[in-house]
């Protein structure tokens, strides 16, 4: 069985930092279960583009309100807490945190820790290593 806390990761090699968002690694890779697991935050007034083109990413919404955009067909979703979308089709999109907003994601396959976005918004797809 593995255990890990939010506030023993504060600080650790499993708290990743982006320019807009602060990431806690609860579940990686190296646990070997198939996906992972992530606490994240992200400011009031952030814009974060992503396009997961390695990974399919689940995200429950946990606190704060914001805007989830497809950036394929335009559509705009409200997110507050006890929202969930799926990126399953590995869709372009934008995240718009109207207010300080934190959300549980998930990642198939499962990060290895250190990534952070590219210039077109992708985590590297996992080597092995």
């Amino acid at each position: 069985m593995i255990v890990h806390s939010l506030q023993g990761i504060i600080g650790t090699e499993r708290e990743v930092k982006g320019p807009t968002w602060t990431s806690r690694r609860l579940v990686l890779a190296e646990e070997n279960v198939g996906f992972s697991l992530n606490d994240t935050e992200v400011p009031a007034g952030a814009e974060i583009k992503m396009w997961y083109a390695n990974h399919i990413e689940a995200v429950y919404v946990i606190e704060g309100h914001g805007e989830l955009v497809d950036d394929e067909t335009g559509e705009t979703h409200r997110l507050e807490p006890g929202v969930m979308y799926l990126a399953d089709a590995h869709q372009r999109h934008t995240l718009r945190a109207l207010t300080p907003f934190r959300a549980a994601c998930v990642f198939n396959p499962p990060l290895t820790g250190r990534e952070v976005h590219d210039e077109n918004g992708v985590f590297p797809l996992p080597t092995g290593e």
